[in-house]
């Protein structure tokens, strides 16, 4: 029996020996990868770095948003150079074509970024893509059909992949999974996936991030960043918060005194192409760009040149006391000329977008103090048999909304005679959305809702159920800015993550929101990423799982942005990220 005992013995050290490789990693679980020496069995799949494990590790591997339909993916691996993939576009349409051109540049790029060391290679496998596309639309809405599906079939040294989509957004998205199916390797070159079937749409078609410009002037080239890491995590709106009552940065050639005026200097301007080429930047990437045009309230430096212009009481409540965040002012709803100049704005606004294109209006935090200590509006409703009442303040408010969507909808047919109809534009919750007021002020059919309320809140459903339009920003959990004041709360990326928004067919989706108070050039990229990749898969996938069985995927969404020379914020310590199965 010792003998026995030995022999069994001195195997079972052998056979350990035998399956130990430094430097390799294994899946255990179904989820975690760990470094092999930590493991407590002989596995019988190794992989030769943990990003190289992570790619097919648990069902979704390295994907970020998780797919929302069938996802399989394989543990072998292709060994290939970027130089050796070759992409076939399967269109007739040019202008199809164009895009899907772009894209693939775009996809080469991010996996070249993805080389650790060299990415050549002496024998490398071949890589063909095949990308088909059914419409031949470059439209970008709501109702926009983003599914897609991606094959990926490896016989002997050629991995065939197959791309198909109803719309090149679809396409676009299937580029941007492919490359989560993509790692470096130690040996030079990338690795990829050698098997996978993927089907995929989003859940919610409005999944987008706010940008504040006008507290802080944020530069082009970091809004161009931001918008790549949009497109990483399948993002498809960026909400240009670009003026507010601290400055109007934006060029309107048409009143150019607006930024002359409102923007903090000449460099810190917007211009009329560094707009335009945002746009197209944007879409490239499957990106809409909403510009928001605040009003009445949140106006003060780009408006005050009016009244010297002979335009009357343009802006009234200018005083410190006037309001809590100076420079104060609010536009006066009975000057005519306000009119006129948002409508100047519109035009310009319209004349740069895509022809589907909305409008933000803003329309939050008017101070009916302001209009009611003004003696010109005090005269002009009184005359008119009306009370100073607050009800009268804000059908007062909901007449300067409508006054201006007719002006947005004249635009708009003028500019685009070939168009089908004007959709509808987006204002702010405030008093007059509140579910017993809101059919009173705002017609459904041509106001969405939204939300910046509190993400117990049932103003989403009530409105929802009205048959409002409604777009989600918990103004307790999405609010990136929060965090930085003694009155508000910093919420990190499994707090955005697990905050549930409500399935309804009204509810477009959502959008995370970055106000700049307390966030410059210098922090604006680490306040928003990698959190923004929270809500994003909250949004695209909805999942019933929790951010607790999501951090290892995200871990890898990290490492992609660094990889795409963002600088997103520390989710955890390195260790932790390094040792799977060590941290909670």
């Amino acid at each position: 029996m010792n003998l026995i005992f030995i022999v069994q013995f001195f195997l079972l050290i052998i056979n350990q020996g035998l399956c130990r490789t430094s430097g390799q990693w294994v899946c255990i679980e179904e989820r975690l990868c760990i470094a092999e020496e930590s493991a407590s069995f002989c596995p019988n799949k190794t992989f030769e770095s943990q990003q190289d494990c992570r790619l097919s590790c648990g069902k979704y591997g390295a994907i970020w948003p998780m797919p929302t339909g069938n996802c399989e993916l394989g543990n072998d691996r292709v060994h290939f150079s970027p130089k050796n993939v070759k992409i076939i576009l399967m269109t007739n349409s040019s202008t199809i074509e164009d895009f899907l051109y772009t894209t693939t540049r775009l996809f080469d790029r991010n996996i070249a970024k993805e080389c650790m060391q060299n990415c050549n290679l002496e024998k490398s496998a071949e890589v063909i893509i095949y990308a088909a596309v059914n419409s031949t639309s470059l439209t970008l809405g709501w109702d926009t059909n983003e599914a897609y599906s991606l094959r990926v079939n490896t016989t002997g040294n050629v991995s065939r992949i197959e791309i198909k989509a109803a719309t090149v957004y679809g396409a676009r998205h299937a580029f941007e999974t492919l490359t989560s199916l993509v790692t470096s390797s130690k040996l030079n070159g990338l690795l990829l996936v050698n098997s996978a079937y993927i089907d995929d749409s989003p859940t919610y078609g409005h999944r987008g991030l706010l940008l504040d410009t006008a507290r802080n002037f944020i530069p082009l080239r970091l809004i161009h960043n931001t918008i790549d890491a949009m497109a990483a995590s399948k993002l498809n709106v960026f909400h240009w918060h670009v003026v507010d009552t601290h400055s109007f940065p934006l060029e309107i050639s048409r009143i150019r005194q607006m930024s002359e005026h409102g923007a903090y200097s000449a460099s810190n301007t917007y211009r009329r192409n560094d707009t335009i080429d945002l746009i197209k930047y944007a879409r490239a990437r499957g990106v809409r760009v909403i510009i928001e045009i605040e009003g009445p309230s949140h106006v003060g430096k780009g408006w005050r040149w009016a009244s010297k212009a002979g335009l009357g009481h343009v802006i009234i409540c200018t005083n410190r006391e006037d309001c809590h965040n100076p420079p104060c002012g609010q536009l006066n709803p009975f000057n005519q000329n306000v009119y006129m100049l948002t409508r100047a704005i519109y035009e310009d606004i319209a004349e740069i977008n895509a022809p589907e294109e909305t409008l933000h209006m803003g329309g939050d935090e008017v101070l009916m103090p302001c209009w009611n200590k003004s003696k010109e509006i005090r005269k002009i409703i009184t005359g008119g048999g009306l009370e100073l009442s607050l009800q009268t303040f804000h059908s007062l408010w909901s007449v300067y909304h409508k006054t201006n969507l007719k002006s947005w909808n004249e635009v708009k047919r003028r500019i685009f005679p070939k168009i089908e109809e004007v959709k509808p534009v987006i204002i702010w919750s405030s008093a007059l959305t509140e579910s017993e007021a809101v059919e009173h002020y705002l017609p459904k059919e041509q106001f969405i809702v939204q939300t910046r309320v509190d993400a117990n809140s049932t103003l989403n459903t009530l409105l929802a159920n009205k048959g409002y339009k409604v777009i989600v920003s918990s103004s307790n959990v999405w609010y990136f800015g929060h965090g930085s004041g003694e009155s508000s709360v910093y919420h990190n990326w499994n707090k955005i993550y697990d905050n549930r928004i409500e399935t309804h067919p009204n509810i477009l989706g959502g959008e995370a929101c970055m106000m700049s108070d307390t966030a410059d050039r210098f922090a604006i990229e680490s306040r928003i990423w990698p959190r923004a990749g929270a809500a994003a898969e909250r949004l695209w996938s909805n999942p019933s799982s929790t951010s607790q069985q999501a951090k290892y995927r995200f871990y890898r969404f990290r490492q992609r942005l660094i990889s795409r020379e963002l600088r997103p914020d520390a989710v955890a310590p390195k260790y932790c990220v390094l040792h799977e199965n060590q941290c909670q």
